[in-house]
């Protein structure tokens, strides 16, 4: 395995830097949206019991007597502060197929160049040879893009959910300030 590694080239650095970054910042998206969910959908009154980090800013809002407009922003800010680190997960998604793809041009180059170089006729295997050490790079930049692209697309419904939570949550409870509740 390390001897693929080795033959995908100086590019097989970055796709497993990619690699590292983007498990990381799926992890941790991941265990926070989960604790998140599980605070948000709790019933309301346990919800106002211990309110969940993300929904502090809305209750002092409430509590101040702030308006729709503001519980809006405030609301906006709130998801998009838990969304943070979603847009450089779908950055690295996008760019470690492209480091691979660079990968496998460059890797045909350097097969063809040792194929034009050759004084003799050119054997089926040397070519074969350039040209499988050359995709090695494309494989390995789509078996960290496919990933982590799917958990993107997980982590997005998750923050979606979440934002909906927390818009039922204000409204409820904006809703009660308004009627004396």
């Amino acid at each position: 395995m390390l001897d693929l590694v080795v033959k995908g080239g100086w590019l097989m650095i970055p796709i497993f830097i990619c690699s590292l970054v983007g498990l990381a910042i799926l992890i941790n998206k991941f265990f926070q949206f989960r604790g998140l969910l599980q605070a948000v959908e709790r019933p309301l009154n346990d919800v106002l019991a211990s309110p969940p980090e993300i929904l502090r800013p809305l209750l002092t809002a409430l509590d101040q007597g702030s308006g729709e407009k503001e519980l809006s922003v405030i609301g906006t800010r709130q998801v998009r502060d838990m969304e943070k680190g979603l847009s450089w997960l779908s950055l690295i998604a996008t760019i470690a197929p492209l480091l691979g793809l660079t990968g496998t041009v460059t890797g045909m180059i350097k097969a063809f160049m040792v194929i034009a170089a050759s004084s003799t006729q050119v054997s089926p295997a040397l070519l074969a040879s350039g040209i499988w050490e050359a995709l090695i790079t494309t494989a390995a930049g789509l078996l960290v893009a496919i990933p982590l692209h799917i958990g993107h697309h997980y982590l997005e419904k998750q923050a979606d959910e979440i934002a909906f939570d927390l818009k039922d949550i204000t409204l409820a409870l904006y809703l009660r300030k308004q009627n004396g509740i």
